[in-house]
């Protein structure tokens, strides 16, 4: 059964000791922050910040939800124990599942979310302990681990998306919205009219919605018919106070409010998921004019830096199942697709067969046109069948051996580019410009097996079968524990 809201997971996670009670007091000014990046990257237990500085008791923070394959497979219902390659399979799966097996969400007539209401006068960002994350961020960000809801003022889509944002006063914000992301899109539209557009902020739903909220998903598909495919079973939304939207019933906080026209406001610097620290920029401004929370509200949180976090970790899954699913569809010799969760998403691994010339090319060709690419899978490379694309050390040494310094190397100058990527000057950031680059360790079709491949050294390569199967026996036997 899926988890009905965040505190049933977190309860899980409990039962899997894969969470910490922090009851000491912590300051939400960097402390909080930097406990969540320790825990992020030791792959310590997640905390659960009982007592903030400044806050009444019952105010909580939990950090970074779902940063590791293990905390995932509990998210997501599958069992935790499993090799890290077969969880990453296995919820590439439940992605395609929810994508071909939508459901549509239930409403129902109110829920915890509405168990405070603070409106008008009464609407106060700071009465919630938002973090400063980072030394050097431009101020506290409230939305971190959330998802924004917009609606396209020509159709019933709508769109979830996990946009940061950043308190600029006690009812504003300021939010960071990408080129060709879906609500840039939205908000395109509603500013050519002059009209302000309605959003709501939803903070510490269930996992699998926050995973879909932050997962790409094709252009007016709609997240929370996904993220009902996934759960098997309808993401129950309640109608917000004052805008035309509807959130899930059982999160943990609701901000509402208006996006207004043409208005641009300088936000960030923020610590962002490449592992660097982001740019301050002018960005659109969020007037919230209506808070509503549970009682002892849990505010969910990302301290976002080197991977693999809860960002990385759902981004990278979400994009190698598309990624699959373009390249079966167009009948490609395709094995496995790893999105590399080390390297945040920047780098694809594709394994496959060569029945012919240049079928790396073929590849590059779907990926680098697939949405899931979009601003990511920068790098691409293609492998034999023979290395596993999870096993980096494989990775690796197929790059170093195979992939030739001159030949192996297919550049694309330009390409729809990240403004969040460290390696582009100041104009590519400014205008959305990039490359991409395929290195092709697969070897050339035209040499002779026989003479011009040289053998591979490995257990599973260079002894008979039965030698393996003998020493695979016997392997406890011999004194080996695993």
């Amino acid at each position: 059964m899926p988890f009905k809201d965040l505190r049933e997971y977190i309860a899980s996670l409990e039962a899997e000791n894969e969470l910490v009670h922090v009851k000491q007091e912590v300051d939400w000014d960097l402390e909080a922050g930097a406990i969540i990046r320790r825990c992020t990257e030791t792959g310590s237990a997640l905390p659960l910040f009982e007592k903030i500085k400044d806050y009444p008791e019952g105010y909580r923070v939990f950090g970074d939800p779902i940063n590791s394959l293990k905390r995932f497979a509990i998210a997501a219902g599958i069992p935790s124990d499993l090799p890290p390659a077969e969880t990453y399979r296995r919820l590439m799966a439940l992605y395609q599942k929810g994508m071909s097996n939508r459901i549509k969400p239930r409403v129902v007539s109110t829920g915890p979310c509405k168990e405070n209401v603070f409106k008008g006068d009464d609407v106060d960002l700071y009465r919630l302990p938002s973090l400063m994350l980072h030394d050097g961020d431009g101020g506290r960000y409230i939305g971190t681990a959330h998802m924004v809801v917009g609606k396209d003022p020509d159709s019933d889509w709508v769109n979830w998306g996990t946009y940061r944002l950043m308190l600029h006063d006690r009812n504003h914000l300021g939010g960071y919205l990408a080129p060709g992301r879906d609500m840039t899109h939205m908000l395109r539209k509603y500013e050519a009219q002059g009209k302000p557009m309605e959003f709501a902020v939803a903070i510490g739903t269930e996992p699998v919605s926050l995973a879909v909220a932050m997962a790409p998903v094709p252009f007016q598909v709609s997240e929370v018919d996904v993220a009902g495919g996934i759960r098997e079973e309808p993401v129950e939304l309640v109608r917000c106070e004052t805008v035309d939207l509807m959130v899930p019933a059982t999160s943990e906080i609701v901000l509402e409010g208006v996006i207004l026209p043409n208005a641009r406001v300088d936000e960030g610097p923020f610590g962002e998921f490449t592992g660097y620290a982001g740019y301050r920029t002018p960005n659109p401004v969020y007037k919230v004019n209506c808070i509503t929370h549970r009682h002892n509200p849990i505010l969910t949180a990302i301290c976002e830096g080197i991977p693999v976090g809860t960002g990385h970790l759902v981004a990278c899954v979400a994009r190698a199942s598309i990624l699959m699913d373009d390249l079966k569809r167009a009948g490609l010799p395709v094995l496995d697709v790893n999105v590399v969760l080390e390297t945040g998403g920047f780098l694809t691994v594709v394994s496959t067969r060569t029945p012919y010339a240049n079928v790396a090319h073929r590849i590059a060709s779907v990926v680098w046109g697939s949405r899931a690419a979009q601003s990511s899978s920068h790098k691409l490379m293609v492998v034999n069948d023979d290395i596993d694309p999870y096993n980096l050390a494989e990775v690796v040494h197929a790059f170093a051996t195979k992939c030739h310094p001159v030949r192996g190397h297919f550049a694309v100058p330009n390409a729809v580019g990240n403004p969040l990527m460290p390696y582009q000057n100041v104009e590519e950031r400014r205008h959305a410009k990039g490359s991409l680059i395929l290195y092709d360790c697969t070897w050339p079709t035209d040499w002779p097996v026989e003479t011009a491949v040289p053998p591979k050294m490995s257990f599973n390569c260079a002894f008979p079968k039965h030698i393996q199967e003998r020493v695979l026996a016997n392997w406890r036997k011999y004194g080996f524990k695993d």
